[in-house]
């Protein structure tokens, strides 16, 4: 007798840390719940399933009874749970024991509903580096599932890939299947009569052979056109049939696989992910030789965050070396872990890096890990320090001022730039926007859309020439207009943005402080500009004092100064107001302003105000700062950033100098509603708590949640049926 073509369907369903409550809520009635209720109508199939912690979070508070529903068809053995480590990171971001921990939290919380510890995992965007063989080992897993491309990139072809194969890492042996990439492109997209085309012909060259699908549950109800496609058109349904109903075939599960099949041999893998990933990563574009890694190295942004992260995971080992609490050191891991989540930290056909609300979150978590540490320290009440090291990971020193309320990062060899300012109470960094840059998918033929926003993007605005940083120094004959500054149409005279500094630190226990020094070009002239930046002890204000030097006599220049602040986009909940509480405008448009000494700009949705209080009044534009970015329907603009410049009218004194001093206090400010973006959208997770409090309007978006929960109860017939059904 012919032995049946064995097919293995992985599922794999997550949402990010920080990601929008509608939208959880949305992918799991579009596509969780559809996918569990068609299983239990087709009782003769079988399926591996991927709940990623953050989700599996997310479904314990909201839907407990899916878990249920799922448990009870995993104790039927009709599903295998898959373990992974616990936030979804890229493993081989992250450091050794960080993957330990994740991936162990992890298997025992599934072990506790499920049952049994998963042998199993998902590896997240299945980057593969072969150390993670011995790392995978070491926590109990001996099978996970790559993509049939980390195999072709090792010399073999795709008849050679219809099974699994054995791989080792210092003596430690784990199993690798395949994702079939014929089935990922066909299923659910395709009509269900081409897939088993496909497969009928696998099983007549190859009786016995196995094929894997792996991939995201979200395409079977949340992605464009698929919830009337797989279920309103009942896709999903006449799928399943059809498996249901075909003797050559057998649906199974990748541990039944490695139960009943033996390997089809031993391979080592090359450093990989799946095809269109190793694309988005490559600094050319192409698909060889792709390394995730060097997202870290395209986006300069999101290689901040990672080695931000890697220094909270260094800091939390040097605490547990000293003999912090163990129950201290358990929360502050899980803030450490959930900032290791990888949407934010990479760009493909989602916006990853791109979305503000995904890095914000993760600078959340990172700053309240450090946050945790430093209220277990043996530290006065009040207290600043200085850190002078390589901090970014880009081989020159930065410097960290850092104190009981705000900590500072300064690059003196990027233009003395501050590129982090966290606010620690509200657990937000202020600066965490990301530049407009030139993408190759910005010039690509054949997108679906584009969206207004983005077409004029890319139509009137420069890309940055680099990142979006804060102290930053222009200098003009005369001040760009507003359309200009915003576009990024603007002739700098100075060499100072971007150019190297000498810097020198001083700490007492009172104050930090850093003085930067450039002597540089401004058009014709010399100019020395001295910037020093102070942060007290038990203080939430920065201080800039700006000097600069060797004036020419009845010489005249306009000096500018950018900030550029995240969040702060439009609407009631953020504007720009006078001390008084006089409102100047919101930051939805540009805003110029010829005379400004104080003002305050507030976002009632980030939960932070910030002052800007100078010695000198000055000119001010404020203008937003979009980016486009790539989606799953073509292009989009997303708000970034708000670009905050005061610029004055220089002459120097008899000495040839002219100074201001900036003061700029950063507090936090209590959010009264839940957190939203710039499109109103609720935020997801524990987002929301700072002091003092203020008062705001309510949100746009509360009608949208009132309409949520109203379809959660008309849903509640299904989710009970689901349950009995269990």
């Amino acid at each position: 007798m012919t032995p049946p073509l064995r097919l293995a369907l992985v599922v794999h369903n997550h949402q990010p840390i920080g990601n929008f409550d509608a939208v959880v809520d949305e992918a799991y009635h579009d596509s969780y719940l559809p996918l569990l209720e068609a299983l239990v109508r087709h009782p003769g199939l079988r399926l591996t399933m991927h709940l990623s912690g953050s989700l599996y979070d997310w479904l314990e508070e909201r839907h407990p009874e899916y878990l249920d529903g799922l448990a009870a068809l995993a104790r039927r053995g009709r599903v295998q749970i898959l373990g992974g480590a616990y936030y979804e990171p890229i493993l081989p971001m992250i450091p050794q024991r960080d993957r330990l921990a994740q991936i162990r939290l992890y298997g025992e919380k599934l072990a506790k509903r499920f049952g049994a510890p998963p042998r199993g995992m998902w590896l997240a965007e299945r980057v593969w580096e072969q150390q993670l063989a011995s790392d995978l080992a070491e926590a109990g897993i001996d099978h996970t599932v790559v993509d049939e491309f980390h195999f072709q990139n090792a010399g073999l072809k795709p008849e050679q890939l219809h099974g699994y194969y054995l791989t080792e890492d210092a003596g430690r042996v784990v199993a690798l299947f395949p994702g079939n990439e014929r089935l990922r492109y066909l299923l659910p997209f395709a009509p269900p009569e081409d897939a088993f085309a496909y497969m009928r012909s696998v099983a007549e060259a190859q009786p016995g052979a196995t094929l894997v699908f792996a991939d995201d549950g979200e395409k079977f109800g949340s992605w464009p056109g698929m919830r009337e496609h797989c279920h309103a058109d009942r896709w999903l349904d006449r799928f399943f049939t059809l498996l249901e109903s075909q003797s050559w075939i057998e649906t199974t599960t990748l541990a039944e696989t490695c139960r009943h099949v033996e390997p089809l041999g031993k391979i080592y893998l090359p450093d990989s992910s799946y095809r269109e990933m190793n694309e988005w990563a490559s600094l050319d574009g192409t698909t060889a030789p792709g390394q995730w890694r060097n997202f870290l190295v395209k986006y300069p942004e999101s290689g901040e965050m990672h080695a931000r992260m890697l220094m909270v995971s260094d800091r939390i080992e040097r605490a547990a070396a000293a003999g912090y609490p163990d129950d201290v050191l358990a929360v502050a891991r899980r803030e450490l872990h959930r900032g290791q989540c990888n949407c934010a930290y990479w760009h493909g056909t989602f916006g990853g890096v791109y979305y503000s609300h995904l890095r914000q979150a993760t600078y959340r978590h990172l700053i309240r890990a450090d946050e945790i540490l430093d209220r277990t320290a043996d530290r006065p009440d009040e207290w600043c320090e200085v850190s002078v090291r390589d901090h970014n990971l880009d081989g020159r020193p930065e410097v960290c001022l850092s104190g009981d309320k705000l900590m500072a990062f300064f690059s003196p060899a990027a233009g003395g730039s501050l590129y982090e300012l966290d606010q620690r109470s509200a657990a937000r960094n202020a600066l965490a926007v990301i530049a407009r840059r030139d993408e190759r998918f910005h010039h690509e033929a054949g997108l679906a859309t584009i969206d207004e926003a983005a077409r004029r993007v890319l139509h009137d605005c420069r890309p940055d020439d680099g990142g979006r940083r804060s102290f930053v120094e222009h200098f003009y004959s005369d001040p760009p207009t507003l359309d200009d500054a915003a576009a990024g149409r603007t002739h700098d005279l100075g060499d100072f943005a971007g150019g190297r500094f000498q810097f020198q630190v001083r700490q007492t226990p009172q104050a930090a402080q850093l003085r930067m020094t450039r002597e540089g070009r401004v058009g014709t002239a010399s100019v020395k500009l001295t910037k020093t930046f102070t942060l007290a002890a038990g203080s939430q204000e920065l201080i800039c004092e700006y000097l600069l030097e060797n004036l020419p006599p009845d010489w005249s220049c306009h000096f500018a100064v950018e900030f550029n602040f995240a969040g702060f986009g439009g609407g009631e909940r953020r504007y720009l107001q006078l001390p008084g509480g006089r409102r100047l405008g919101d930051f939805a448009a540009p805003l110029a302003f010829p005379n400004v000494q104080n003002c305050e700009l507030l976002d009632g949705d980030l939960g932070l105000r910030i002052g800007f209080d100078a010695s000198r009044a000055a000119a001010l534009w404020t203008y937003p700062v979009e980016a486009v970015h790539r989606c799953q329907l073509g292009l989009e603009a997303s708000r970034q950033a708000t670009c905050f410049t005061p610029h004055w009218l220089v002459r120097g004194d008899v000495q040839g100098k002219w100074n201001v001093t900036i003061r700029l206090p950063v507090e936090a400010i209590a959010v009264t509603a839940p957190l939203h973006d710039t499109d109103g959208r609720p935020l997801h997770g524990d987002l929301g708590d700072a002091a003092p409090q203020l008062q705001y309007p309510a949100a746009r978006t509360v009608t949208e949640t009132e309409v949520i929960r109203g379809k959660q109860e008309v849903r509640q017939t299904k989710t009970r049926r689901l349950k009995r059904a269990g």
